[in-house]
């Protein structure tokens, strides 16, 4: 039982988590201007590093840290696209993103300074950016009716009787759909990892557009929920020397299609709760497992991306939906619970989901400035 517990445990955290995500990413990159051996470099890379970072915290902390990438940042990434900058101007904005990520590790005051936008304006800002995703599915009912209307009663049904796996199984329902009824390009799929170099072009609106929205989102969405997570279980995750190694881990593979590492949130409590190994001091073992999982996936996601990159964009726009009901839901949640910021989340909301862009800044930051900006005017009134 002591065993087999952490390798479960592991196994569904590592596989729900890479299920339920992927899909986020690949239309992130394929919006972002991405080639197709550009959007491998950043699966095999990504998963591959957060697969040996997690290995590596793990047991240099004796506490199940788990790494992974930014999902709800990946969905920013989507919109970001829309201002067609080039994935040259977008591999600049994760570097950038990275050194933001390591200096909130090397100077407190950053990360206070972050930590002082209110919940429910950053949840918010999540959100709006999101909410063309999550209505995909449903659109998707009206010209792909055999792909959505299962998925989506998989994932209804599951969410009732098993949580954890009501996305990745509505996913994986809406791919063997698609095998069956959508006429898919034959391609000749390469067995070896893939890794591309991709020179970084740095610009104003790169980093407005692109590195602060994601550096934002991956904290308010990823580290600080993660650490808050894993306080619940008991594991008091070191702060700084986390946002040091992640950062610095975005930065050095950024190039390569890192786009930000971060502390895993939901898929952290299934290693971290009790299910995980009875005794809190081997838990650490299932983020062990589930990295060693991540790795063996790193080097088998040649072939199954270049099945998913033939799929037709507005499908994976609606596999990544399907993805994201949960942290829409969660966003929502935060966004309107406090009635003094109410307000301002419902205007960060509306400007994040009307996909306003102008001198080449996206929705993101807009809305963000927008929702600050009622805050302080409504909060000064009062």
């Amino acid at each position: 039982m002591s065993v087999k517990a952490p390798i479960l445990a592991g196994s569904v955290s590592a596989i729900t988590g890479l299920a339920a995500s992927s899909g986020v990413v690949l239309a992130a990159m394929k919006s972002l201007g991405a080639t197709n051996g550009q959007i491998t470099s950043v699966v095999f890379v990504s998963v591959l590093v957060y697969g040996i970072l997690s290995i590596v915290m793990s047991l240099r902390y004796r506490m199940p840290v788990s790494i992974v990438w930014s999902t709800p940042g990946a969905a920013l990434l989507v919109t970001a696209g829309s201002l067609n900058l080039g994935f040259n101007v977008a591999v600049g904005g994760f570097l950038v993103a990275g050194l933001l990520i390591t200096l909130t590790g090397l100077w407190p005051a950053l990360g206070k300074l972050v930590s002082s936008i209110p919940k429910p304006i950053a949840s918010a800002m999540l959100a709006g950016v999101i909410f063309s995703f999550c209505i995909s599915p449903f659109q998707t009912i009206a010209t792909n009716p055999l792909v959505a209307l299962p998925a989506l009663v998989v994932w209804l049904v599951l969410y009732r009787f098993a949580t954890v796996w009501a996305a990745p199984a509505a996913i994986a329902t809406m791919l063997v759909a698609i095998v069956f009824t959508v006429n898919l390009p034959t391609t000749t799929w390469d067995l070896v990892p893939h890794i591309e170099f991709t020179s970084p072009d740095f610009s104003i609106a790169g980093v407005i557009s692109i590195a602060i929205p994601l550096y934002l989102v991956t904290m308010a969405s990823q580290n600080i929920p993660g650490i808050t997570i894993m306080k619940s279980f008991g594991f008091d995750v070191p702060f700084r020397p986390s946002m040091i190694i992640t950062g610095l881990a975005t930065v050095a593979t950024a190039t390569f299609g890192g786009f930000t590492y971060n502390l895993a949130a939901i898929s952290a409590a299934i290693n971290a709760n009790e299910h995980a190994h009875p005794k809190p001091e081997k838990r650490y073992l299932a983020s062990v497992f589930g990295g060693i999982v991540y790795i063996a996936f790193a080097f088998a996601a040649v072939p199954f991306m270049a099945f998913v990159l033939n799929i037709p964009h507005a499908l994976i726009l609606a596999m990544a939906g399907v993805a994201l009901f949960a942290t829409i839901a969660s966003s929502i949640t935060a966004a309107t619970e406090d009635p003094d910021h109410r307000l301002p989340a419902t205007i960060t909301f509306l400007i994040g989901a009307s996909g306003f862009a102008v001198w080449g800044v996206g929705a993101a930051f807009w809305a963000l400035l927008g929702g600050v900006l009622v805050w302080q005017i409504l909060a000064k009134r009062a």
